[in-house]
């Protein structure tokens, strides 16, 4: 059986998989449950929130650990798969700690905690033994100067109202898909995500708030100073931000929409022109479009763009010019599968399916599930009484609009388990 280790850096322990004692790994570690106690002793911890296949969250209790070795965290196996909620008397290690202002007693050394230590006490019981701490830079200096010292010779950590940035939980959730960030910033207290949200640049904060529930959306939203929001909804794509501003007050979505870019505010603006529940609402104004004497090759680089969505990029729509919706006459759509087949040199008009029927704007979600189903279609093409395309409804936006109002809101739950 492994072994745990003397000591375990939380900020390395993130990210590392679990496994059952048959060697089928359930999960990934994703933060470290605490609690705290008077100033000076050693926090216990309690266990691991660990994210199971299906982005679950879990407790897994340290007696249920049986060893952290080579890069991999061991278990007995038996773990309670219900959703982990974090009490009020529990602190996240990563959510909470990271980037805390503290002070080094013996020096009256200041800075911010970058990691901490855990390891076994006598008693067989997880404690926080160690706090890494960070100087802020001086003179020429591009980082301060590091210290790790034990848990009683520093102060800072125990208060309910601490001093906290955001640099080094930042650090920790960049290479996290943007559904993962948003469960992550979800969880952490109000004070705390905002400062998150302040310090994640535009794009990325789009993508976060396309993943958040929607209260979480407005209140982010809401927050920000109308210039910074503006661009943010830029970022987004642009049927997310339309029902985004959808959720505005009145006033406040126009001083928003006028901040916009007026291409960007033209497309939300068209999207918010629909009724609700219709496939003019909830369809995509940016779909992949080209026209008949485009080659094959064309299509298939505009297809390899890393900021589509599968959904999006497994269906060329072939217009005549102009080529941004609305377009001129819409000739057909170009099948991913079909455009692989195909010589790149030849042209995309060749592999046009002219038969498919289009959908119209003020078709139900009812007609539109139908219609995706109907054809094995995961995108379909939206024109107007002029045959002109105006966007794309993709099998994602369907989903969006079929399941309940606060379904982000119940899978970020289902990301973060209970404890008990």
């Amino acid at each position: 059986m492994s072994t745990a280790p003397a000591r375990v850096f939380v900020a390395r322990l993130v990210g590392l998989p679990v496994f059952d004692p048959q060697g089928d790994q359930v999960g990934k570690v994703r933060d470290v449950v605490v609690t705290m106690r008077t100033e000076g002793l050693q926090p216990r911890v309690l266990g691991l929130v660990v994210e199971v296949f299906g982005r679950r969250r879990i407790f897994c209790p340290m007696t249920r650990v049986t060893g952290i070795d080579a890069g991999q965290v061991y278990t007995t196996g038996l773990l309670n798969m219900r959703r982990f909620e974090k009490r009020s008397t529990e602190t996240l290690v990563i959510g909470q700690m990271l980037d805390r202002q503290v002070t080094i007693i013996a020096t009256g050394v200041t800075g911010t905690v970058y990691d901490v230590a855990m390891e076994q006490a006598r008693n067989r019981d997880w404690v926080l033994s160690r706090v890494a701490v960070q100087e802020p830079a001086k003179a020429l200096r591009r980082r301060g100067q590091t210290y790790v010292v034990e848990w009683n010779e520093i102060s800072g950590l125990s208060r309910r109202s601490p001093t906290q940035g955001a640099a080094h939980l930042l650090q920790a959730i960049q290479e996290m898909r943007p559904a993962d960030a948003a469960s992550m910033i979800h969880e952490l207290p109000p004070e705390r995500r905002l400062q998150v949200v302040a310090a994640l640049d535009d794009e990325r904060l789009a993508e976060v708030l396309e993943e958040l529930p929607e209260d979480d959306q407005v209140e982010i939203l809401a927050a920000l100073d109308t210039e910074r929001a503006a661009d943010v909804l830029e970022e987004m794509s642009p049927e997310d931000a339309a029902d985004l501003v959808a959720e505005m007050p009145p006033e406040t979505a126009e001083m928003l929409l006028q901040l916009m870019e007026p291409e960007d505010a033209e497309d939300v603006r068209r999207l918010l022109s629909y009724a609700d529940d219709t496939a003019g609402a909830m369809m995509t104004p940016e779909p992949v479009i080209v026209g008949p004497d485009a080659t094959i090759a064309d299509a298939l680089a505009q297809v390899r763009n890393p900021d589509l969505t599968p959904a999006q990029a497994a269906v060329v729509y072939v217009c005549r010019p102009p080529l941004e919706t609305p377009t001129g006459k819409f000739l057909g759509v170009a099948h991913i599968q079909r455009l692989l087949r195909e010589p790149p040199s030849s042209l995309v008009a060749g592999a046009v399916d002219s038969e498919l029927e289009s959908l119209r704007t003020n078709d139900s979600i009812d007609a539109v599930a139908a219609h995706l189903a109907t054809y094995n279609l995961v995108a379909a093409p939206v024109v107007d009484d002029d045959g002109r395309l105006l966007g794309a409804v993709t099998v994602d936006d369907l989903l969006d609009h079929l399941l309940p109002e606060n379904w982000r809101e119940q899978t970020t739950r289902e990301r973060t388990g209970s404890s008990s």
